[in-house]
Order: C-alpha cells, then sequence, then structure tokens
C-alpha cells in the first residue's frame, strides 16, 4: 500500500525526532562516499541580521543565526544550476545548511504557541527549506541520470553481495556478539561494495525524506527506475502484453516468444529485479515502508506480467499435448525462480508477485500432467493396421520413445508435477511393472511408474501389431527389432537411471528369446532337411534326396526373407553370425561328406558352402524400402 508522507510542519509536530536522521553517525554524507557525517563548518556563515529583541534567548538567537547562514548557502546554490555533485566541500556545505535549517525549525515549532516571532521565522526557514529541496532535487535527478551506468540493476547485482536490508530492528544486538559481528561486517562490506554514486543518492533521500519532501524524491527516483525496468526488459526482447493479447497468439508466434522468455527470464529475476531490490533497499534503508512502496511501484507490474506469461501460453497449449516440452521448459525455468522470487519480492506490497509465480507453476503442472494424460489416452487408442514393410521399427515405437526419452530430461519437474497428485496408470499396477521396478521392496517412485507404464502400454501395441503378419518368422523378427529399438534407446538417454538395470536386463533376455523364435521358426524347417545323424553314413540317392531337400526349404525362407530387413546394424551383424552357425555349419559339414559321391551332373541342385555364405550375409537387407527399416538405418 502506498506510504503517506507528511509535509514539513506536519513532520515537525508528530515526528520530532526524524531530523536527526541526517546527522546520525550510520548515515552516509553527500557527496563524497568516505567523509565523515556532516559536521558543523568551523567558521559559520554570518548574513546581515536585525537588533536582537529584548525577549530573545541565547538559544533563539543561535536559531535565527542557523537560518541566516542556511540561507546564504541556500541562495548561493539555488541562484547557480551548475550541479554540484563531484564537489565534496560544496555538496557537504549545502548538507549542513540543510540540518541547521532543520534544528532551527525543530526549535521555532516548540516556541510557536507562545511567541509570534518564532511563527515568522518558523514561515521564514519553511520557504528557504523549499528552495533546498528543489536543489537538492535536481541534485538527485542529475546523480541518477549521469550514473545510469553505474546504477544499472546488472552492474549492482553483480557487483554487491548486500542481503536484504529489513527494518532497523534486523542490524539491532539483541543477538549473539557473533551474530552482531557478523551483522557489522555485513554492513561494512555492503557500503564497501557500494559505488559512491549508491551513497551520494541514499544521503540525498535521507535528508529529503527528513524534511518532509519524500514524496517529491520519491517520484523522481521512482520515474527514472522504472524507465530502466522497462528499458532492461525490452533489451531483453520481453514483449509486455496482457493475458488476452497471448490468447490470440498462434502457436508460429508464441513458440518464439516461450524461447525468449526462457531466455530472459533468469536475467529479469537475477539481476534486473534483484539489483533494483539492493539498489532501494541501500537508498532508502531509513524507513523500511518507504522502501517497500518504491520497490513495488517500480518492478511489481513488470514482474507480474513477466510471470503472467507461462500460465497464458499454458491455457492456449492445453489441448496440444505434442506441444509439452515448451511447456515443462516454462514450468522447470520458473520453478527453478521460485526461491529466488521469494525473496525478492518478500515484500507483502509484492505478494502478488509470488502469487503470480505460484499460479503460473501450478498451471503449468496442471496443463503437464494433461498432456501425458493424453498421450497416454492416445497412445491407447491406436488401432493402425497397416504392418510396417519387412518388420521394421514401426513408426509408433520412434514416436512414443523419442517423445519419452525427451520427457525423462525433465524428470524432476515431473516429479514435482506429480507430487500429490494421481499418475495417470491402471491400478492395481500390472506385476510387469512390479517385477522390474529399480528401487526397493517394491516401492516404486513416482517416475518409475509413470514411464515404466508409457512403455509398457508401447510394448502392448507393439504385440497386437506383430498379429497382423502371416509369417509367424516375421512377426517374431519385428518384435525383436521394436524391443530391440526401445532398450537401446533407454540405455542411451536418462531412462535408464529412471528403470533401472533390471529392466533393461529383463528386456534384453526377452529380446533374445524373440531372435531364437524367429531363427526356430523361420530356419528350422531348412535345418531340419539335412540328416539327422551325420556319423551315419547313407547311400547316394538319399544323400541326394537331402540335398534337393535343403535347397527346396532354403531357397523358400531365403526369397520370403530378402524383403526382412533388421534396422540396427550390430543386431543385424550378431543375427547373420547366429543363422550361420545354425545353418552353414551343418550344411557344410554334410556337402563335403556327399558331395564327390552324387557327382557332377547335379551341379546346378546344390548349393556351394560359399554361395551359402554369400547369400546368408545379404539377408537383413531391403532396396525397396525407405524410411525406417532400410538399408544402412541404425535404429537409434
Amino acid at each position: 500500500m502506498p506510504v503517506k508522507i507528511p509535509n514539513t510542519l506536519s513532520i515537525l509536530h508528530s515526528f520530532k525526532s526524524s531530523f536527526s536522521t541526517i546527522s546520525s553517525p550510520s548515515s552516509p554524507s553527500f557527496p563524497s562516499s568516505t567523509s565523515s557525517s556532516p559536521k558543523c563548518p568551523s567558521t559559520p556563515h554570518k548574513s546581515p541580521s536585525t537588533p536582537p529583541h529584548p525577549h530573545h534567548t541565547l538559544s533563539q538567537s543561535m536559531m535565527e543565526e542557523n537560518i541566516a547562514a542556511a540561507e546564504s548557502v541556500i541562495a548561493k546554490h539555488a541562484a547557480d544550476p551548475t550541479p554540484f555533485y563531484g564537489d565534496h566541500h560544496e555538496g557537504r556545505e549545502f548538507l549542513q545548511a540543510i540540518k541547521k535549517l532543520q534544528d532551527s525549525m525543530l526549535f521555532f515549532v516548540s516556541k510557536s504557541n507562545s511567541n509570534s516571532n518564532s511563527d515568522n521565522n518558523l514561515v521564514r526557514a519553511q520557504t528557504l527549506m523549499q528552495t533546498a529541496m528543489d536543489r537538492l532535487g535536481r541534485e538527485f535527478y542529475h546523480i541518477m541520470s549521469v550514473n545510469r551506468d553505474n546504477l544499472d540493476p546488472e552492474s549492482i547485482s553483480g557487483r554487491s553481495s548486500i542481503r536484504w536490508i529489513g527494518s532497523d530492528s534486523d542490524y539491532s544486538d539483541t543477538g549473539s556478539d557473533e551474530d552482531s559481528l557478523a551483522t557489522r561486517e555485513s554492513i561494512q562490506q555492503n557500503e564497501r561494495l557500494s559505488s559512491p554514486a549508491m551513497l551520494d543518492i541514499q544521503s540525498i533521500a535521507e535528508c529529503m525524506i527528513s524534511s518532509g519532501y519524500g514524496k517529491e524524491c520519491l517520484k523522481i527516483y521512482k520515474t527514472l527506475r522504472k524507465s530502466i525496468i522497462d528499458e532492461g526488459l525490452y533489451t531483453l526482447r520481453f514483449e509486455r502484453s496482457g493475458p488476452h493479447q497471448t490468447h490470440k497468439l498462434n502457436w508460429d508466434i508464441a513458440e518464439p516468444k516461450i524461447k525468449i522468455w526462457l531466455n530472459s527470464s533468469k536475467i529479469a529475476v537475477k539481476t534486473l529485479f534483484s539489483g533494483e531490490r539492493i539498489l532501494c533497499d541501500h537508498v532508502f534503508a531509513a524507513s523500511g515502508a518507504i522502501k517497500e512502496t518504491c520497490f513495488a511501484e517500480i518492478v511489481k507490474d513488470a514482474a507480474v506480467d513477466l510471470f503472467a506469461f507461462p500460465e497464458s501460453v499454458a491455457t492456449k497449449c492445453k489441448k496440444l499435448p505434442e506441444k509439452i516440452f515448451p511447456i515443462l521448459g516454462l514450468c522447470d525455468t520458473l520453478s527453478e525462480l521460485i526461491p529466488d522470487i521469494e525473496s525478492i519480492f518478500s515484500y507483502e506490497s509484492t505478494s502478488t508477485v509470488r502469487s503470480q509465480a505460484a499460479t503460473a507453476v501450478a498451471k503449468l503442472g496442471d496443463v503437464i500432467r494433461t498432456m501425458i494424460r493424453d498421450f497416454e489416452s492416445a497412445l491407447q487408442k491406436d488401432n493402425c493396421r497397416l504392418p510396417v514393410p519387412g518388420g521394421g521399427i514401426h513408426p509408433l515405437t520412434h514416436n512414443v520413445m523419442n517423445y519419452v526419452c525427451a520427457l525423462v530430461d525433465y524428470s524432476g519437474t515431473i516429479v514435482e508435477v506429480y507430487s500429490n497428485q494421481p499418475l495417470p496408470v491402471q491400478s492395481p499396477l500390472p506385476e510387469l511393472l512390479i517385477e522390474n521396478s529399480p528401487t526397493a521392496e517394491n516401492s516404486l517412485s513416482s517416475i518409475t511408474v509413470l514411464f515404466a507404464w508409457l512403455i509398457l502400454v508401447l510394448l502392448c501395441k507393439l504385440d497386437g501389431k506383430a498379429k497382423l503378419y502371416k509369417d509367424v518368422g516375421l512377426s517374431y523378427l519385428f518384435l525383436a527389432n521394436n524391443l530391440h529399438y526401445i532398450v537401446t534407446k533407454i540405455r542411451s538417454s536418462n531412462l535408464r537411471y529412471v528403470l533401472g538395470n533390471d529392466w533393461i536386463s529383463k528386456h534384453d533376455a526377452k529380446l533374445h528369446l524373440y531372435v531364437a523364435s524367429y531363427e526356430n521358426t523361420t530356419w528350422g524347417k531348412a535345418v531340419a532337411s539335412l540328416q539327422e545323424d551325420p556319423t551315419v553314413v547313407i547311400e547316394r540317392d538319399a544323400a541326394m534326396e537331402v540335398f534337393q531337400r535343403f535347397n527346396h526349404a532354403f531357397w523358400a525362407v531365403y526369397r520370403a526373407q530378402t524383403e526382412w530387413v533388421v534396422p540396427d546394424g550390430s543386431m543385424r551383424e550378431e543375427m547373420k553370425v547366429s543363422v550361420k552357425k545354425k545353418i552353414l555349419t551343418a550344411y557344410r559339414a554334410f556337402y563335403w561328406k556327399y558331395r564327390v559321391m552324387v557327382g557332377h551332373e547335379k551341379d546346378t541342385d546344390i548349393i556351394v558352402p560359399d554361395h551359402l555364405e554369400t547369400y546368408l550375409s545379404e539377408l537383413f537387407y531391403s532396396s525397396s524400402l525407405s524410411g525406417p527399416g532400410c538399408k544402412g538405418y541404425s535404429g537409434v
């Protein structure tokens, strides 16, 4: 809420002790950052004075002389438009004149009810004070204007380790000696790190506020500093706009704005707003209420606009589950900034900023949960009935694994999003999920359950799609290809930490079963066509019959498999080695045992082992395919 700053006469009557602020030993002097507090000059300035009134006391005469001395100094500087910033002597002289004027006004206020002459002196002093404050206000504006580079939030936040300066009680000696010592050291470090300009404007601000001209001081300060905040956000390319304007943005326009926000928000909080809070607390350290109101009026609107943007975008993208990653980025960044936001905007008057940031995080969390739930629902409803040619990687496998592997990179954010929230999984959990938990005593973490469930749903959909193939061997090859792709993606991403080694090992074993089932189903007839007991010698006609039976079985399988694929290179080589070991070893032994016996007239019906090896080496490529599953595609 705004702080009401009374005029001089009101202050004098209700808060007489406020005039002592300018002479407090803890107050920095103006304009030098190293000089001591203002002291009375050794040779006071004299001005023509009227003969002393017969009823004048010694104190009253001294106060009238103070007014006259102050009038001389104030009149000189009021007439000279040249700023005296940098001239330590003149700046000190001017503040000393104001201090004398304050003392005189305080004295005459106490005598005003009994002495009409006191009222005249008070009016005269008030007129001088008005002139002095006009001059001091111009100096205040000048110092802040010419020192923009030294007073910009980046310089202040980067240079200063100042703790937030609270009320005077923050620095009281009520704590332990060690705490008091640490506090004093903190204040001293504050003063060492602060620029001369910061100390100078602090001195002027304290003088103007204690003289009853805080409103004028704050008007100058807020006008200049608010423009710096606006310029800072403009430099960061953040365009302040209302939520209605954000809702009207299409995605092509909203997406680059999200990237700008992600890049600018941390700088805005940690530099722009933080630096402004440090400067405001320093300049108006003498008054907790004033520095709170001043800071709030400078930054509150800009900060609310900055933290309202993620909420507006989240609302717009709620029904676009494919846009979850920009939303996760917004949630991740804003959640990371929450501690800084709570600290910088700790005042009651800036509670709307904290509330807006918290509301935005909550809204982003709601939208993320909705998007993941919609993604899982879309996966469950997938009813594509077109088999992938050659048993290659299904597009659904590509899409889901790319989505899940990207999703796991935001696991910390997702854990927070699902804290105290129901997971989008069936209940009770499938036994497969429990068995494969990497956590102790089957106590599944929310993040493990979520990702294990999404992959389980995918595996179930792939089982259904495998049944679309008429050839059982091709069904097993399809399952092997897709499971290998899934396991490989998990091994190469952060999913390996979420699902654990047990999950990977068990699915590796399942993959080997798929490969073995493929080999037995596909090549079993060719192997069975050879002689069952190689130690038994058979007749020529029987041997010839074995050759013909093997040729027929091999070519039937081989021709079918010329269109079958194994996209992953390492898996392809492993499977070819396994098939060669199963077929070529047995055939080569039979061939060299009976080749001479059957003669040469049937050469065209007999496959030479070297040729057989070449044929097997050409398996699992398909030049007719494009996209996933084509020759040379790694599948990872």
